[in-house]
């Protein structure tokens, strides 16, 4: 009778532990929904865990210093603000990785089709001289460093613009 009990008895903690297992993961995962999005940040106070950031570092606890994940761009009627997956807001503190500017935005308009390499060069970050090759378009906001730039009417996510070196300089 003893060997039959041990057997009945290591099998039930093995699956204990993969549910505990399994409830560790959703936990981690609901952290990660909590801490993504400030709204319900004061239901994730009753749950332990760690809460990680996209690249899988320990996140700050307070909003300062994080960085969007994903970065979205968008029109003017996206909100503005750090971005997640759950919140999904156009970030507002971007920066060029190729140039080292920071990308300006104007809301409702966008860029005139002659805008080049040099114009951006030479007048950045001017807004006046700036707006001298833009159209006024109701929706759509227009983007620019001093070597690119892009006129975006719906939200998009800054991986698919692949060419575009710009990336969340923190909020």
């Amino acid at each position: 009778g003893g060997p039959d009990k041990e057997v009945k008895i290591s099998a039930p903690s093995v699956r204990c532990k993969e549910a505990y297992k399994e409830e560790d993961d959703l936990s981690d995962l609901i952290e990660d929904i909590f801490h993504d999005d400030p709204s319900v940040s004061e239901l994730s106070k009753s749950s332990p865990g760690t809460i990680t950031n996209c690249s899988g570092h320990r996140a700050p606890s307070q909003t300062k210093g994080r960085k969007c994940c994903p970065v979205y761009l968008g029109g003017s009627s996206a909100p503005l603000g750090l971005g997640t997956n759950t919140s999904q807001r156009t970030c507002d503190q971007l920066r060029c990785t190729t140039c080292d500017f920071r990308v300006i935005t104007l809301d409702d308009y966008e860029w005139n089709k002659s805008c080049d390499y040099l114009f951006f060069r030479n007048n950045m970050p001017d807004l006046d001289k700036l707006k001298v090759k833009t159209l006024s378009r109701i929706g759509t906001r227009a983007y620019a460093c001093q070597c690119s730039w892009r006129s975006i009417q719906n939200l998009a996510d800054l991986r698919e613009e692949q060419e575009l070196r710009w990336v969340c300089g923190r909020h």
